[in-house]
């Protein structure tokens, strides 16, 4: 459906499939077989931009909006997802409150960094004790001369194995109210006495770029690395989130483009009966649910990400967009490995270890079930 990509992007989106193609999906092979992502990979995804992307030219980075980048994440989803993950804080998340909060001290001091791929950026909110529940951190910041001292666990964190530079979430006025208000958002950087990031998660999916755990034991923090107000922090996460969530909507929607291309492909290889498998009806119909449900959430993704870069709030619809797409990626990767029939469960096709990396994307940055109470509060309130 390439009349879906507004026209002014298509050259953008022609020159990142072609380097997935070109260098991405030979190195996915190499992350396969060794369980690490090439350096040499990491050294053209460098010199070609993509840690950049977001960050604004006068800092080393390209500018792209939100809908451009979202065309980005979308290709990259056709090869390994360590590819995506791997620039996504420095783009998005990891990078966002910084950009858009920052003072120009801090820009100015990490940005030009974050653009080269230099430093590895990541986003500290989760805990154990809050997940869903974003208002109910405990990792504390009290106050001390010319800064804070940050006490707490955090978990869940995308990068923090390989993350240079922290965006983390503490309170700093317990008895605010509503909690939130409470909330402030700081700089960390790895190597900061008291900070310690701990071992990587084992999980169901890809753990090549893998999430880990942070603490903060006596961890002082200068008052500069504050991010926007003291006690705005919360306000920051949530503008993080709701991009954030556009683009794991356009990893669902590439991953779901790769897997609906490998079920057609092997539809018409595969022969039974004496006839290729897409002959059959069943087969057909599979095919063209997912057709469907991805020319949906396509359309609904450049939809709300062109009326964020307007400037539009778009809280709820942001919500409608990860929850619809994530929910419809888990469907089509259902369907491919029923299509495969044995060799979808085989880890020698790649459609095996997408069935199990998409699962992480109806909870990560926003349960399913939290992004239908957002949806229904926002009605409900009108």
């Amino acid at each position: 459906m390439k009349a879906e990509v507004p026209e002014e992007f298509e050259l953008l989106v022609k020159s990142v499939r072609q380097f997935v193609q070109r260098e991405l999906e030979p190195a996915a092979e190499v992350v396969e077989r060794e369980g690490r992502v090439p350096e040499e990979a990491v050294a053209k995804l460098r010199g070609a931009g993509y840690f950049g992307l977001t960050i604004p030219a006068r800092y080393g980075g390209t500018g792209l909006g939100v809908l451009p980048y979202c065309l980005v994440q979308e290709e990259l989803a056709q090869t390994h997802s360590c590819f995506g993950t791997l620039i996504a804080g420095n783009n998005g998340i990891g990078s966002h409150a910084l950009v858009h909060f920052g003072t120009e001290e801090q820009k100015a001091k990490y940005l030009p960094a974050l653009a080269r791929g230099e430093v590895i950026s990541a986003f500290a909110l989760s805990e154990p004790n809050a997940g869903s529940d974003a208002e109910g951190i405990e990792t504390t910041a009290h106050p001390l001369d010319g800064g804070f001292m940050l006490n707490g666990r955090k978990h869940f964190i995308s990068r923090a194995t390989v993350a240079d530079l922290f965006t983390v979430m503490a309170v700093t006025d317990r008895a605010a109210r509503p909690k939130r208000k409470g909330i402030t958002a700081f700089l960390v950087e790895r190597g900061t006495p008291g900070f310690t990031i701990g071992p990587a998660h084992r999980t169901m999916g890809s753990d090549v770029v893998p999430a880990g755990e942070v603490t903060f034991d006596e961890c002082r923090i200068p008052a500069s690395n504050v991010i926007g107000e003291v006690g705005g922090g919360f306000a920051v996460a949530m503008s993080t989130l709701a991009e954030g969530r556009l683009n794991v909507a356009a990893k669902c929607v590439g991953t779901a483009r790769r897997l609906l291309d490998l079920s057609v492909r092997y539809s018409k290889e595969r022969v039974q009966f004496g006839r290729p498998i897409c002959q059959n009806q069943a087969i057909q119909w599979m095919l063209a649910d997912s057709a469907t449900e991805i020319a949906a959430g396509r359309a609904l993704l450049y939809s709300v990400a062109s009326c964020l870069e307007r400037g539009e709030d778009v809280r709820r619809e942001s919500s409608m967009v990860k929850l619809f797409c994530s929910e419809m990626v888990g469907r089509v990767a259902d369907r491919a490995v029923q299509i495969h029939g044995g060799m979808g469960y085989m880890s020698e096709l790649p459609v095996e270890r997408m069935y199990r990396e998409v699962r992480l994307w109806r909870i990560v940055e926003g349960t399913s079930e939290i992004q239908r109470l957002i949806v229904a509060r926002s009605l409900l309130e009108e």
